[in-house]
């Protein structure tokens, strides 16, 4: 009565297997290359991620009986767009990936004609590069021969999970849920249905793009000659940040929790209601029942978290692990004034700005590697703040703030992060709640579990984190902060900022 869960992330996948006590026993791990043909742009390529997929799975399935296996679950990076050949399942192209920024000026010369107000009251979004829609339009000016295939209705278009779900069932299947559907800029999201408005207005033909099918609920079964020999029912799909929510066991309205990924993302549980904000964060679908119920969240979308850390490791060189940051940062009592706005890829909420650039500012001649790590991590609490400080009802108002993925195991992180939020941090035993997510979804959806009521049963804290009796000296770093976020912005910017 197990469930296999396949969380396609962004920069590798992982495969896990969760039990009826919602245990994960058995996980895992393939990384995929990331690539870079230009400053600002990220592709994947989509063959890497199955195979890494295939990769991943038979590696749980050495660890597990596969008879015991009772449904799979999918959950992905989202906003990736990928095409990919209905016959051969070859992709014509790389995927364009979230972090990707090519379409900074689609973005600007779209809000220039007018359409930014419009396609905000449809999505719920903004005209930013981070959503798939301007990346369509981008294939379809930049390189038309490949868009022929798409209008010709050769090639199919969609998210991670369509392609994933596209290769598991050798092509029968081209679908995705609302979640993944709300982040393309194609989706009416009050309606709960493809647009024909936005796909006109993007250049997108409806019909290359998937069937929305429900986020829990047999969808399609895996065919065993290409999926590692599994004949199993998909029945749980949703993107990564709304299955971490529902990892995360966040049913109710007012419920709040943030994955630190490779970004860091903040959902508001809003219920059967959309709300709006004016204060830079992103309406969205969270999840949709198989009896038509939506339910909708709002998001703070931060870039750059993790991704971050990976730098100081990979790019920098001062970390040989992300787990020694904790450690490394612990030496020193704070940043000694060392500011970092990690805006590598630009700025998203509550500040969206595409041309901002990452900043370290702040050293002097006493500034060592331990000053730059702390100060990675205070602005990833930072971040988080920002966000939250925009939404109604949050930490330091009653409710505390779960937290999950990698880097929540990070303990000087998590305290931080309750200093600067004034309010309680709760870090669970699962800090993998995306995969969590997919695999309660999938169980739900195969009667694993009857009802949301028993999967919140699952739910068990490892940690609560208390903030400092004393905010002076956390709001004092927060305004420093503030002051280098805006010294970041507009870098970028060929018109000058």
């Amino acid at each position: 009565m197990s469930v296999l869960a396949i969380d396609a992330g962004t920069t590798g996948v992982t495969a896990v297997v969760v039990s009826p006590e919602g245990r994960i026993v058995a996980t895992g791990n393939e990384e995929f290359r990331q690539h870079f043909p230009h400053p600002g742009w990220v592709e994947h390529a989509p063959e890497e991620i199955w195979q890494a997929t295939l990769e991943a799975t038979r590696r749980v399935l050495r660890e597990v009986d596969a008879a015991e296996l009772t449904a799979v679950g999918i959950t992905n990076q989202r906003e990736t767009v990928v095409l990919w050949d209905r016959e051969t399942l070859g992709s014509p192209r790389r995927a364009i990936v979230w972090q990707d920024r090519r379409t900074a000026d689609i973005c600007t010369r779209m809000r220039e004609e007018g359409h930014e107000d419009r396609v905000a009251e449809l999505t719920g979004l903004r005209l930013d590069p981070y959503f798939s829609g301007t990346k369509l339009r981008w294939l379809a000016e930049q390189e038309p021969h490949t868009w022929t295939h798409v209008e010709s209705g050769r090639c199919a278009v969609g998210t991670v999970d369509s392609y994933l779900i596209a290769r598991m069932t050798r092509g029968l299947h081209h679908v995705t849920d609302v979640s993944n559907a709300c982040r393309t800029l194609l989706f009416d999201l009050a309606e709960g249905d493809w647009s024909d408005e936005l796909c006109d207005l993007f250049g997108v033909p409806r019909d290359a793009l998937p069937e929305l099918v429900p986020n829990w609920g047999e969808v399609a079964t895996t065919d065993p000659a290409t999926f590692c020999g599994l004949s199993l029912p998909i029945a749980g799909i949703a993107g990564d940040q709304q299955s971490a929510l529902f990892g995360q066991t966040c049913f109710d309205e007012g419920d709040s929790k943030c994955t630190y990924g490779t970004g860091s993302f903040i959902l508001l549980n809003t219920g059967t209601t959309v709300q709006r904000s004016d204060a830079g964060l992103l309406s969205t679908a969270a999840w949709r029942s198989p009896d038509g119920e939506l339910t909708y969240a709002l998001e703070g979308a931060i870039f750059v978290t993790g991704a971050a850390v990976q730098w100081l490791r990979d790019g920098l060189q001062i970390v040989g692990s992300a787990a020694e940051t904790d450690a490394i940062a612990s030496t020193v009592d704070d940043s000694d004034g060392v500011v970092f706005v990690p805006a590598l890829t630009g700025l998203g909420a509550p500040h969206w700005d595409p041309h901002a650039r990452g900043l370290l500012i702040g050293l002097t001649r006493g500034t060592t590697r331990a000053h730059v790590v702390r100060a990675t991590l205070e602005a990833i609490a930072f971040e988080v703040r920002d966000v939250l400080e925009t939404m109604p009802g949050q930490p330091g108002e009653g409710r505390a703030l779960r937290v999950d993925g990698g880097a929540a195991a990070n303990d000087l992180l998590c305290q931080v992060q309750a200093d600067q939020l004034g309010g309680a941090v709760e870090r669970p035993e699962i800090v993998e709640t995306t995969a969590l997510g997919a695999a309660f979804l999938a169980g739900l959806g195969t009667g694993v579990w009857s009802s949301t009521d028993e999967l919140r049963d699952t739910w068990a804290l490892d940690r609560r984190f208390e903030p400092a009796a004393d905010r002076t000296r956390a709001d004092a770093a927060h305004a420093r902060w503030l002051t280098a976020v805006e010294r970041s912005k507009g870098w970028a910017d060929p018109h000058g900022g």
